[in-house]
C-alpha cells in the first residue's frame, strides 16, 4: 500500500464524521446527528460526491455515504469537515451488512450512484439492485421510501428495469438519458468522479427511481437467473 494511502487510513481514524464498523449505532443515528431529521444513504459512495451534493442542498436531512474503501471515503469526509457539513457522515462497512447498522424504518431514502455493474453472469448477485440487496434495503427503509439508481451502464439500467417489472415494484421515474432531459431535477445534476470518467463508454447516464413496495419472492430469483442465463448462451 502506498504511503499516501497509509497516511489517509491513519487520518481517517481521527475524523469525527467517519465510523468504521461501529458497534451500538443501530437505531442510534439520530443521537449521532443530534437531531431527528430523515436519514438518507448513498451506497457505494466512493468519494461521496452525492452525499456531499445532497447534504448541501438539504441541510434539514442527514446523509450517510457508505463504502468499504477507506481511501475513497477520506476525500468525502475531508470535504465535509472542511465545509462544516455536520449533516453528512461516512460509514465504512460492507453493504451486505446494512441490517447490522440500521434498524427497520430508520432510513428514508437510498441513492445508488455509479456502482460497479458486475457485468459477468456469475457476479449477478453482487449488483446492488439485485433482489438479494433490495430485500436488505426493504428491511431498513421507511414505508413508501424511494430508491434511486444513477448509472452509465446500460446493462445495469436494463437489469434493474427487469427487476422492477418481474417483482412488480413501483416505478416512479425512468430517464434513459439524463443529460438530454431539458427539465432536470437539481439532484440529478450532481456529478460523481465516475460519471465524469464515463467508464462504460455509453455516453449516457441512466436514472431510475422506484419503491420496494412489494414482497420480493425468492421463487422469482430462479426466473431472473434463467432469464439472464439464456442471454449469455
Amino acid at each position: 500500500m502506498g504511503q499516501k494511502k497509509l497516511l489517509r487510513f491513519q487520518e481517517l481514524k481521527s475524523f469525527p464524521n467517519v465510523l468504521q464498523y461501529p458497534s451500538g449505532i443501530k437505531n442510534n443515528w439520530n443521537n449521532y446527528f443530534k437531531n431527528d431529521n430523515a436519514i438518507v444513504l448513498e451506497l457505494a459512495c466512493g468519494k461521496g460526491e452525492y452525499a456531499l451534493g445532497l447534504g448541501r442542498m438539504y441541510p434539514q436531512k442527514n446523509f450517510i455515504g457508505i463504502d468499504i474503501k477507506g481511501n475513497r471515503l477520506w476525500r468525502g469526509a475531508k470535504t465535509a469537515l472542511d465545509e462544516a457539513l455536520n449533516n453528512i457522515a461516512f460509514l465504512r462497512i460492507q453493504i451486505d451488512k446494512l441490517t447490522d447498522y440500521f434498524t427497520a424504518g430508520e432510513v428514508s431514502e437510498i441513492w445508488i450512484t455509479f456502482p460497479d455493474p458486475q457485468l459477468r453472469f456469475s457476479k449477478m448477485k453482487k449488483r446492488l439492485t439485485h433482489p438479494k440487496f433490495l430485500r436488505l434495503y426493504k428491511n431498513i427503509l421507511q414505508r413508501d421510501a424511494r430508491v434511486h439508481l444513477k448509472t452509465d451502464s446500460p446493462e445495469l439500467y436494463n437489469f434493474t428495469k427487469t427487476i422492477i417489472d418481474l417483482y412488480e415494484l413501483e416505478l416512479i421515474e425512468d430517464i434513459n438519458d439524463v443529460h438530454k432531459k431539458i427539465e432536470l431535477d437539481d439532484t440529478l445534476k450532481i456529478k460523481t468522479h465516475y460519471e465524469n470518467l464515463d467508464i462504460a463508454q455509453s455516453n449516457k447516464v441512466h436514472y431510475l427511481c422506484f419503491k420496494i413496495n412489494n414482497e420480493l419472492s425468492i421463487e422469482k430469483d430462479e426466473q431472473l437467473k434463467d432469464l439472464y442465463r439464456a442471454e449469455t448462451v
